[in-house]
C-alpha cells in the first residue's frame, strides 16, 4: 500500500497542524493509502542553536498522544542530530522519505521548509519529488487566522492564555508535582499547592494570577486560582513560584502531580503594601476565578 506523509516538529499540535493533518488523511483516503506523520525527537533549533532553543508547548509524550488522536495510521519519530541537519531537502527526500520510509506522496504546509536551507521554493520540492519518485502536494492554509507554535509561545509569554486557547484548539496545559513550600498562603487563609515542574522543557506562562482547571490521577477536575511569580510582597527573591489554590478542596496533595489548564489571566503580578492588602487581593482573585470558571465549563 502506498504512503502519504507530512513532516514537522508539530509542537503544540495546534489548529494549523490539525488542518494540515486533516489534509494528509484526506489525501490518503483519496489514494487508498496509509497516512504517516514524521516528527523529530527534539526541536531542530536545539541542534542548530542550542542556546536559542524555545521552551516547548507539548512534552514528547503529550505530542504523541495528540498526534495519535488525529487518527493517522502511523507516526515515525526521527532522531534529529547533526547528520540529519546536514542533509539537503533533496537528500532528505531521497534517503529518508523514499528509501527508508517508502513515501509516495508528501503533503507540505504552506510555509514549511525542511532540509539544510538552500532557499528552496515549493516548485523546487516538486522537482526533487519527481526526481526521487515522490509526489509533492501543497496543503491549504487554515482560513481566518495565522497559527504557528511561535505565535502561541509569544501569547503565553505575554499571559494571553485566551489567545493561546484559540490557536491551540484547547487550553494550554502545564504539569507540576506538589512540594512543600513556605506555608504563607495557608497563614493568609489561602492554602496553596506549590508546584515543581515535571516537564521543565515546557513553557511557563507569564507571571501573574490565573483562573485554571486542575486535574490529577487522584482527584477529579477542579477549579483553581493560580499565581506564578516572584512573590514580591513576601520578598521571595528571584525564584519563580507556581502556587495553586484549589477551590473548595481541603485534601492533602503533597507528592501528587497536578496538570493545570489555563483558562484566563486575572491580573499581572504586583507588590502590595502588606500581607493584609495581599490577602484582600487574593480574595478578589478567588471570586474572579470562580466566576470565570463557572462561565467556561
Amino acid at each position: 500500500m502506498s504512503i502519504v506523509c507530512s513532516i514537522g516538529f508539530f509542537d503544540g499540535v495546534h489548529r494549523g497542524h490539525q488542518c494540515l493533518i486533516r489534509q494528509v488523511l484526506d489525501e490518503a483516503r483519496r489514494r487508498d493509502a496509509r497516512s504517516l506523520l514524521i516528527t523529530f525527537d527534539r526541536h531542530p533549533r536545539s541542534v542548530f542553536a542550542p542556546d536559542n532553543a524555545p521552551r516547548l508547548l507539548t512534552s514528547a509524550e503529550e505530542k504523541m498522544e495528540l498526534l495519535r488522536a488525529t487518527g493517522v495510521d502511523d507516526i515515525y519519530v526521527l532522531p534529529f542530530n547533526q547528520a540529519m541537519a546536514a542533509l539537503t531537502a533533496r537528500e532528505f527526500m531521497e534517503q529518508v522519505l523514499k528509501k527508508q520510509l517508502g513515501v509516495d506522496a508528501l503533503v507540505i504546509g504552506y510555509d514549511h521548509h525542511f532540509g539544510r536551507p538552500q532557499g528552496e521554493s515549493f516548485e523546487d520540492y516538486c522537482t526533487f519529488g519527481r526526481e526521487v519518485g515522490i509526489e509533492v502536494v501543497r496543503a491549504l492554509e487554515l482560513e481566518g487566522q495565522h497559527v504557528s507554535s511561535s505565535v502561541i509561545r509569544r501569547a503565553l509569554e505575554m499571559g494571553n492564555v485566551v489567545l493561546a486557547t484559540q490557536l491551540l484548539g484547547r487550553p494550554y496545559a502545564w504539569s507540576g508535582r506538589v512540594v512543600h513550600g513556605h506555608a504563607v498562603g495557608r497563614q493568609l487563609g489561602f492554602p496553596t499547592a506549590n508546584l515543581e515542574a515535571t516537564e521543565p522543557e515546557k513553557l511557563l506562562p507569564a507571571r501573574g494570577a490565573y483562573a485554571v482547571r486542575v486535574q490529577s490521577a487522584e482527584c477529579e477536575v477542579r477549579g483553581a486560582m493560580l499565581n506564578i511569580g516572584h512573590r514580591p510582597t513576601l520578598d521571595n527573591g528571584s525564584d519563580t513560584s507556581v502556587e495553586a489554590h484549589v477551590l473548595d478542596f481541603l485534601g492533602d496533595l503533597y507528592g501528587h502531580v497536578l496538570t493545570l489548564f489555563f483558562i484566563a489571566r486575572l491580573r499581572e503580578e504586583r507588590r502590595f503594601v502588606d500581607e493584609a492588602a495581599l490577602a484582600a487581593q487574593l480574595q478578589q482573585d478567588r471570586e474572579a476565578a470562580r466566576a470565570i470558571l463557572l462561565t467556561n465549563q
